[in-house]
């Protein structure tokens, strides 16, 4: 009877232990005294090499000292389009590169941290697939580095399904709708042009349609010089480059996307108000660059 209640206390503070954990947005891999690019072909090699798909890649800023690589797997992106409420958003992770003092440090989107913070309770339902695709990422990243470290600041993994940066900010349940169009054919026609013709200063890295679902995810770099990456990037921290590019998701006939003030603080949890005041101006420019791609 001890036994049997001594092995109960010890799987519920497990339990407990888990669910109050601190997750970060980001894991370091390592440092590389290779050029960028070079780094960049092994990064896209071990991705392509073990069953990921890359979808596009881009230096944030126009800066060479910067990349991002963009890629998804399979069983993820079948899995979260099941989440009706923007799901489709956790299809893809991204490892970031920055070049600095003579070496590029290596790191990507954390799983654990992404997941849980846009698929909320639903985040459980797939537990299993999400921790699968976790772990064979830190196997497919091992030849590049051995650091796996946490970085980018923390979240309690029990709140990231609620985040939000401050009392009276936006939540994921808050997005921005961006337009409304007659057909889902049509905002992926009008959006897909006006990417093409780089409307609002943007740049396409990537897309996801889901035709069935009538579901579609762009990847849009802000390339404003005085309102886009290479304003706010500089003073939030490039060292979280992995956050780009910024979304647009067509879901049926709108296409919205997440609102600034909770899409960067998710990404950027460590920043002060302080800080955050000097990008003031970051989420209405966002804003404003994403409409045009959608008008």
């Amino acid at each position: 009877m001890k036994n049997l209640i001594f092995s109960s206390i010890t799987i519920l503070l497990i339990s407990i232990s888990s669910f109050a954990q601190d997750l970060t947005p980001y894991i370091k891999i390592g440092d590389s005294n290779e050029s960028i690019q070079q780094v960049s072909e092994k990064v896209i090699n071990a991705l392509e090499s073990n069953s990921y798909t890359v979808l596009g890649t881009y230096n944030p800023s126009k800066k060479g000292t910067l990349k991002v690589i963009v890629f998804t797997r399979t069983d993820l992106k079948n899995t979260v389009v099941k989440v009706k409420d923007r799901g489709a958003l956790a299809a893809t992770f991204k490892v970031g590169l920055e070049q600095k003092n003579g070496k590029v440090t290596i790191s990507y989107t954390n799983p654990d941290y992404i997941l849980r913070a846009y698929l909320g309770d639903s985040y459980n339902t797939y537990k299993t697939t999400f921790q699968k695709f976790s772990t064979d990422l830190k196997s497919t990243f091992s030849s590049l580095g051995n650091d796996f470290k946490p970085f980018g600041g923390t979240v309690k993994a029990e709140n990231l399904k609620k985040y939000h940066y401050k009392i009276m900010m936006p939540y994921f349940t808050d997005p921005v709708e961006l337009n409304e169009f007659s057909s889902f054919e049509e905002g992926l026609k009008t959006i897909e042009n006006n990417l093409k013709a780089k409307k609002g200063n943007t740049v396409e890295v990537y897309k996801i349609v889901y035709s069935g679902e009538k579901v579609a995810v762009f990847g849009v770099g802000l390339q404003n010089k005085e309102e886009g990456e290479a304003h706010f990037l500089p003073i939030i921290g490039e060292s979280h480059v992995a956050a780009l590019p910024y979304e647009i998701i067509l879901q049926g006939n709108k296409a919205t996307m997440l609102h600034g003030k909770y899409r960067l603080a998710l990404h950027w949890p460590d920043l002060t108000m302080g800080t955050f005041m000097k990008i003031m101006s970051t989420p209405g420019d966002i804003e404003d660059a994403l409409e045009a791609v959608c008008k």
